[in-house]
């Protein structure tokens, strides 16, 4: 089992930044894919990084390329989004995942296995 907690959730205005981190625990060794996605009131949950955890691989949805950076530190057992020039339409839940088995860098979250309670960003126009 794993157990995802994620942080670094709150409000901004139209233009800055926040980093959210994911810290993993229990059978880390497992993990060979993590990734945030974010589901708005009244909308689907959308697929926004991911991240092999054996090397630098990642994958952006084409909404957040150039603005977010996901990147990881395996030590810490945990990875972050970095959000720069966040927009009104970032604000959604955003959440943690991590998958075991499925290898490629897919943005479908039916490849990931756990997921963490989320972190709620608002971003004020």
């Amino acid at each position: 089992q794993v157990q995802l907690v994620e942080s670094g959730g709150g409000s901004v205005q139209a233009g800055g930044s926040l980093r959210l981190s994911c810290a993993a625990s229990g059978s880390t060794d497992s993990i060979n894919r993590m990734a945030w996605f974010r589901q708005a009131p009244g909308k689907e949950r959308e697929g926004v990084a991911t991240i092999r955890t054996r090397d630098i691989s990642t994958y952006y949805a084409d909404s957040v390329k150039g603005r977010f950076t996901i990147s990881r530190d395996n030590a810490k057992n945990t990875v972050y989004l970095q959000m720069d020039s966040l927009k009104p339409d970032d604000s959604a839940m955003y959440s943690c995942a991590a998958g075991i088995l499925y290898v490629g860098l897919s943005l479908d979250p039916g490849r990931y296995n756990y997921w963490g309670q989320g972190t709620k960003v608002i971003v004020s126009s």
